[in-house]
């Protein structure tokens, strides 16, 4: 009879890898498959667009040129001297709570909510006063993205240029784990401290005309698990609880035919 018991508990963490198996092993296209619903040689005209605004607590670099370099020298801020030929690195301007920047010789500059077009308008009107023709180059060094999840490579990853998708962000991630649900992958965007929360679904072409189909700085993109990573990690779960019941009542039934 013991030999019986301790036979039927050697099985059970065998059985428990096998009936996982079974159950998390039933993924169906419709699951995995991208665009499902686009046809062949199908054109699609996006009417979806999206200009990055400026938001709180944003990096700018921020050079100012005219035909006359000494000119508008005072308006590009240095940090440390030029040595050995190596140029100084510029001062890069933060946007504070109240959407400001404070820029030399102008003062402070509203640019929370602005494009980058719409400042460089706004920054030359400013600078009019005291430069002919000024040239103005504006550029968001904190443009980051973050991807979470069910993904391969999860990280934030700093992006070049001005725009970026949800394809080309979890393309930087490594696409989506086999394990990843690909019909509700959520997009928390901030708002100046508000969290706005939207999901796309990329097993459809209209995925391609989602409000969040293009990124803006600091958007966080989150994959969660499909049922059958669910169901994995539950019977991991019972699995271990069942081993471990298992190594108790060997390790008794042990203990009994040694005391016997």
């Amino acid at each position: 009879m013991m030999i019986s018991i301790k036979s039927t508990f050697r099985h059970i963490p065998v059985l428990a890898v096998i009936a996982s198996f079974i159950f998390t092993s039933c993924a169906s296209r419709k699951d995995i498959v991208y665009f499902q619903n686009a046809s062949d040689y199908e054109t699609i005209r996006s009417s979806n667009s999206q200009t990055n605004k400026f938001k709180i607590d944003d990096v700018l670099s921020i050079h100012v040129s005219t035909l006359d370099p000494q000119a508008s020298l005072p308006f590009n801020l240095y940090k440390g001297a030029e040595e050995g030929g190596v140029r100084a690195e510029q001062v890069d301007y933060i946007v504070d709570k109240s959407g400001e920047i404070e820029f030399p010789v102008v003062g402070s500059i509203k640019i929370a909510g602005l494009s980058p077009e719409e400042a460089k308008v706004l920054l030359k009107e400013k600078l009019s006063t005291y430069l002919k023709d000024p040239i103005v180059n504006i550029r968001l060094k904190n443009f980051t993205v973050t991807v979470l999840g069910e993904v391969n490579r999860p990280g934030t990853y700093a992006v070049v240029g001005e725009q970026i998708t949800v394809l080309e962000a979890l393309g930087l991630a490594n696409d989506l784990t086999i394990k990843g649900r690909r019909d509700n992958v959520m997009v928390i965007r901030d708002f100046n401290g508000t969290k706005v929360y939207n999901r796309v679904d990329l097993t459809t072409k209209e995925s391609l005309n989602s409000p969040v189909y293009y990124l803006t700085q600091n958007d966080v993109v989150y994959v969660e698990p499909n049922k059958s990573a669910v169901t994995s990690s539950a019977l991991d779960n019972r699995a271990s609880i069942w081993v471990s019941i298992a190594s108790v009542l060997i390790t008794s039934t042990v203990l009994i035919i040694t005391r016997n």
